[in-house]
């Protein structure tokens, strides 16, 4: 973990995170008849359902307007999807005001240029390792993983790690 990182960590909340390029490999299939497919990968599903069950609040950010979203958002109990999503830092500014949470108290996973306007307000800003280099120069966090290919997963299992630690430390 980065050295500025033991400070910030332990005080996220929640996790906010674009979908195509973060929970999918950035790819779009379209079947002859129009239909749209995304695959994601079951150790990021995982690792959003370990971090709810840790009390952490999730939102999903996309720019898309995908019926697939909603299905991803169904399977995992996710309430909070924001779908053809233009202004993601005013999308995360409500998701802040609806939980009571700080912008400081949340992460974000982001990959493009759209999601730098939420990068640069949130305590803790994360890629995966393919996002677009502009973009990992901005994070605090660059997953050694691609999205779509367990980097979700990654900044979970970092953000659990580090509040059991912190909770044996205050015993």
């Amino acid at each position: 973990m980065p050295e500025i990182l033991p400070e910030i960590v332990p005080m996220i909340k929640a996790i906010a995170m674009d979908v195509d390029g973060v929970l999918t490999d950035g790819g779009v299939w379209w079947g002859p008849n129009g239909e749209e497919w995304k695959r994601f990968h079951f150790a990021d599903i995982m690792g959003l359902s370990l971090a709810r069950k840790c009390g952490m609040v999730i939102a999903l950010m996309s720019g898309e307007n995908s019926p697939l979203v909603d299905r991803l958002a169904s399977k995992l109990g996710i309430s909070d999807v924001h779908k053809d999503c233009k202004d993601k830092a005013t999308a995360l500014r409500t998701f802040s005001e609806r939980h009571g949470l700080r912008l400081q108290e949340i992460c974000f996973i982001g990959d493009d240029v759209n999601d730098l306007s939420a990068l640069s307000i949130v305590g803790l800003s994360a890629c995966p390792a393919d996002a677009r280099p502009s973009i990992r120069e901005h994070c605090q966090v660059v997953t050694k993983l691609t999205g779509g290919n367990g980097a979700v997963r990654e900044v979970v299992d970092m953000l659990l790690e580090s509040a059991r630690m912190a909770a044996k430390s205050v015993r």
